[in-house]
């Protein structure tokens, strides 16, 4: 009967200090996915310039649609199909922020943030299919010349011009700090240089009646959208696959880390990015034989230099003593002279 008393006292002690550790690390990681005050600016700001660019480029595709047909330019059809992409892409980005702001739940711990992501990775692999599209109506059309009226063509593609600097201009300010942003915004872009394009086309028509020159600038236009569309995905497939961030040094980080007194070494050390400016840190960080007490304050020199000079806010530091015999499965109360108030699996 005592031993069955000191069980459950027992029992009674871990379940407490589990809800112990439960309440611990609820403190010091929430909100740690979800967007400061100064995000939900820059997501408010995003939303607002997208609402602009949609408004926008909805009326101009029709128009230069239109404008297409009547002129017989494939310069103006392929930057009127352009056009309903960035629609479709604009669209897509503005349901992804949409998605991004909820909350974090049970299930997707980080909440929705690589929606942001995945629809720039659409956004530029829409852009590289409509290239080829492209580069197959430009084949045909070196092969059976059509005429073109450039006067249409001209005037058409100064009025995409136009709604395409207004896009420009409103999704300009938050492009660099989002890559879901970024993908519409070269999009656009890539309109508007194919308006620039249509242009110059059918000026060099209207004066000297070559009427190659529609779709050598279609083809034009495709490489430059091709370059930026490539990079898109490239750079989306390496946040997909949780490669470290080109801007961030992970050399640096760990000579910095090593550097902090009481660290002897760190491994298992993984770097990767959430979405769009949220990077994540963890590593098994060895230390000498100190107080488990002690590394409360190193890990918070670890965190102030990765968030200060990183830009990391998101860490998972693990803590190995020096003299641990047991590998991975470190008890540092054992090895270490006193016990921590911090909960155990975060030391």
């Amino acid at each position: 009967m005592g031993n069955g008393k000191w069980k459950d006292r027992r029992r009674g002690r871990v379940r407490g200090n589990d809800e112990k550790e439960e309440c611990w690390f609820a403190m010091n990681h929430q909100n740690s996915s979800q967007p400061s005050n100064d995000s939900s600016v820059e997501w408010k700001a995003s939303r607002r310039g997208l609402w602009i660019a949609i408004g926008v480029t909805g009326t101009v595709m029709v128009i230069e649609f239109l404008g297409g047909i009547f002129s017989n330019s494939l310069a103006l059809m392929s930057d009127a199909g352009h056009m309903m992409t960035d629609l479709m892409s604009l669209t897509i980005s503005l349901f992804a922020i949409h998605l991004t702001l909820r909350p974090a739940t049970t299930t997707k711990t980080y909440g929705l943030h690589r929606m942001e992501i995945l629809a720039a990775l659409f956004n530029g692999s829409t852009l590289i299919v409509i290239c080829f599209f492209i580069i197959r109506e430009a084949y045909h059309r070196f092969k059976t010349q059509e005429l073109v009226d450039p006067h249409m063509m001209i005037g058409v593609a100064l009025l995409g011009l136009l709604a395409n600097g207004i896009s420009i201009w409103a999704l300009m300010p938050t492009r660099q700090r989002s890559l879901n942003i970024r993908g519409a915004y070269l999009h656009i872009l890539g309109d508007g240089l194919s308006s620039i394009g249509v242009i110059i086309g059918g000026l060099i028509i209207a004066y000297t009646q070559w009427f190659m020159i529609d779709p050598l600038i279609s083809l034009a236009i495709c490489g430059v959208i091709a370059w930026g569309a490539i990079g898109l995905v490239r750079e989306a497939f390496n946040i997909l696959l949780e490669a470290a961030p080109r801007d961030i040094d992970l050399g640096a980080i760990q000579e910095a880390v090593r550097s902090i007194p009481g660290v002897k070494e760190m491994h298992h050390v993984h770097l990767w990015t959430i979405t769009s400016g949220i990077h994540s840190f963890s590593a098994h960080v060895v230390v000498g034989n100190v107080l488990t007490s002690h590394t409360t304050e190193i890990l918070k020199h670890i965190k102030k230099i990765l968030r200060e000079k990183f830009n990391i806010g998101h860490t998972t530091i693990q803590f190995e003593c020096e003299n641990c015999k047991d590998g991975d499965n470190c008890n540092m109360e054992r090895a270490c002279p006193e016990d921590s108030s911090g909960p155990s699996s975060d030391r």
